[in-house]
């Protein structure tokens, strides 16, 4: 539970909902939930509850001092109800923390803050979502080459290449709403996950406390079965994995050599210290840091999943700062792509001149498959092979070879062969892509009413 803000790789909504002063606001907002539920069961006296409620508000407790006393505790939540208990008067001293164990406030005040965690990732990510669905939109027939291997290989648009980014923004949503429904839940185990001081009222009083904090009630107390945090932790190294992706195919399509899009200028951005020329990636490379940071959180988390017994050692702790780095760095990788592409330029000329950059070389499979008809595919192959070798060798348009070449021309009239070459003309299912992916967004959309 780290304090300290990544104000490059996080954003501070996140820092917020992760801070110290949040995680107490959770431990409070367990024990006065506790506190309700157990009135509520008839177990602890309702004047007793409602005065360990009026004292749960984290601007009466030393937030500082608390983590001060928790290393040498072992846990943030002893000092809590240490200053809980000298708050109140009466018998309410008595009932604080009743039949409840250290472990139950703490993990119940990290589900509470990654259920705000998972609402910022979402509506970051519908924020993602709606930038893309623009540049799909606006460039679905904005011709440019598709690349495999870091080579060109055959055209595409720009606005399939946003139509993938967003198709895998989608799923990301999707998957922080599955997190939502399923991986939250309510942690009231006591002591060894059998809630026996609670007598014949332990699940009445798990069920009422779930009830109270708006978080599901589990099967059973899961103090060391940690598979619900591990999920969450591979939906987030997902989306940090996810946003990665889009802004290393910025910052390659950025390149000098390239040059088809560039982030948007602001004064002073992207600028170098020694050379006065430069325009460098300066969201993507933020994006694509935050991600690595993030990623790095994630096998940590699932180590801990190797607990001892009915409660880990060690394990458990190490989410303490795992958790809240993974959801402060994958929410910078998200804001640093929503920046990225809301303010995206794209280069529609430099597009068109790269694609002539080979001298038709990137329109071979069209030709073969123009060819293989006729010939089969094998030999269409052998063919188009052979005329791109002399091409190279020549310094000649492949077009123009393959005019001159009598395989092609016994088969390809001349104006067959010009709309081989027709980047435009060879693009497939490009547009019926598109529209599943802006689909499957207008879908997603829907998920905004449910955060």
């Amino acid at each position: 539970m780290p304090e300290k803000v990544e104000a490059l790789f996080s954003t501070t909504a996140m820092d917020n909902v992760f801070s110290h002063e949040a995680h107490v606001r959770g431990i409070l907002a367990f024990e006065a939930a506790l506190a309700r539920a157990e009135a509520r069961a008839g177990i602890i006296p309702q004047d007793a509850a409602h005065m360990i409620e009026e004292s749960c508000k984290v601007e009466l407790f030393d937030v500082a001092a608390i983590y001060q006393e928790a290393k040498i505790a072992g846990t943030p939540a002893i000092p809590v109800i240490r200053m809980l208990t000298a708050h109140l008067k009466g018998d309410a001293k008595r009932f604080v923390h009743w039949g409840a164990t250290s472990q139950d406030a703490i993990d119940t005040a990290m589900m509470l803050q990654a259920r705000g965690g998972i609402d910022l990732l979402m509506q970051g990510m519908l924020d993602v979502c709606d930038e893309c669905a623009k540049l799909a939109e606006q460039y679905r027939e904005t011709v440019m080459a598709g690349r495999t291997l870091l080579q060109q290989a055959v055209p595409i648009t720009f606005g399939l290449k946003a139509a993938r980014w967003l198709s895998m923004a989608v799923r990301q949503v999707h998957e922080l709403h599955e997190r939502r429904k399923h991986s939250l839940a309510v942690q009231l185990g006591g002591a060894a996950g059998t809630l026996a001081a609670l007598g014949e009222h332990g699940t009445q009083v798990m069920d009422l406390l779930a009830d109270e904090l708006g978080l599901p009630a589990p099967e059973l107390p899961w103090h060391s079965e940690r598979d619900r945090v591990a999920e969450i932790a591979g939906t987030l190294g997902i989306v940090a994995g996810a946003m990665a992706k889009v802004a290393s195919d910025v910052a390659l399509l950025m390149q000098t050599e390239v040059g088809e899009v560039t982030e948007g200028t602001v004064a002073g951005k992207g600028g170098s210290s020694a050379m006065p020329q430069k325009h460098n990636p300066v969201d993507a490379t933020f994006a694509i840091a935050s991600a690595r940071m993030a990623l790095g959180e994630v096998p940590l988390i699932l180590a801990g999943m190797m607990q001892e017994h009915e409660r880990g050692v060690g394990g458990w702790q190490a989410e303490w700062e795992a958790l809240p780095g993974l959801f402060r760095y994958t929410s910078g990788a998200v804001e640093h792509v929503k920046e990225m592409v809301s303010g995206l330029v794209i280069n529609h000329d430099r597009m068109s001149e790269n694609l002539g950059a080979t001298q038709g070389l990137i329109m071979a499979e069209a030709l073969t498959m123009a060819l293989a008809p006729h010939t089969g595919r094998t030999e269409a192959q052998r063919i188009v092979k052979s005329l791109c070798d002399r091409a190279i060798e020549l310094g000649m348009h492949l077009r123009q070879v393959a005019q001159e070449d009598r395989d092609v021309s016994g088969f390809l009239k001349l104006e067959e062969i010009d709309r081989v070459f027709d980047p435009a003309s060879y693009l497939g299912s490009t547009n019926v892509f598109i529209e599943r992916a802006l689909e499957a967004y207008r879908e997603a959309s829907t998920l905004e009413d449910g955060i």
